[in-house]
């Protein structure tokens, strides 16, 4: 099973307690770790978190720099949590942009994990899903594929999602009824569920809530 999750809410999540944007991303931070070690002990085979979309870059430099320190500080604190749980830790999006620092302590959890065998955890840094379904199309013109072969998945092989299977279920907290720029190929025929509960406040049971709610729907895939 793979499960996409859009991590909103923070911010508000924040106001809410009176305290500074800084401190829900900081809350939320610590939510991932509860959340990943839920999917581990159900044996959930993906799970990709919706970290920081390239249309945040809009925010305010201060913030900005504050989820980049967290983001480091996170791989580098977590790193032996993922080997101890044997997840394997993979990142897409766009690199560019990104402050180097921060791309090699990703690059180095990612090495290390590379030999687990559980969890396949995907983190979407600097991640917008139309520039993803660019690049592949622009991957496929530079490989000179022919016309004749280019088809669905000739253009998912291209995607940065490659060699994972698409998403069965996207959650999305803090009740916004949008994809965001998330995946937009990959969800194509995922289920959806959104709760009106800011990210901080996700719990595991909350999060089973949402497997239990997704295991009594009957997909169809377009079908009857």
């Amino acid at each position: 099973m793979h499960i996409a999750i859009i991590m909103d809410g923070n911010g508000r999540w924040a106001n809410r307690q009176g305290l500074p944007r800084s401190e829900g991303h900081r809350a939320g931070a610590v939510r991932v770790r509860e959340i990943t070690e839920e999917c581990v002990r159900k044996k959930i085979e993906y799970l990709t978190l919706y970290c920081l979309s390239s249309e945040n870059w809009k925010r305010p430099k201060e913030e900005l720099d504050f989820l980049m320190v967290l983001l480091k500080t996170h791989i580098i604190n977590e790193r032996s949590t993922l080997i101890d749980h044997n997840v394997i830790l993979s990142a897409i999006g766009q690199r560019s942009g990104l402050p180097e620092d921060v791309l090699a302590e990703v690059d180095k959890s990612i090495e290390m994990t590379q030999n687990n065998t559980g969890l396949h955890l995907c983190l979407a840094i600097n991640y917008g899903s139309r520039t993803e379904i660019v690049d592949a199309v622009q991957n496929i013109v530079r490989e000179k594929i022919p016309a004749e072969e280019i088809d669905e998945n000739c253009l998912s092989e291209h995607l940065y999602t490659a060699k994972m299977p698409d998403p069965d279920l996207l959650i999305r907290t803090a009740g916004e009824l949008r994809l965001s720029n998330y995946l937009l190929w990959q969800l194509s025929y995922s289920e959806i569920w959104v709760t009106e509960t800011c990210w901080p406040d996700f719990d595991k049971a909350l999060f089973n809530k949402a497997l239990d709610d997704f295991a009594k729907r009957q997909r169809r895939f377009g079908g009857l």
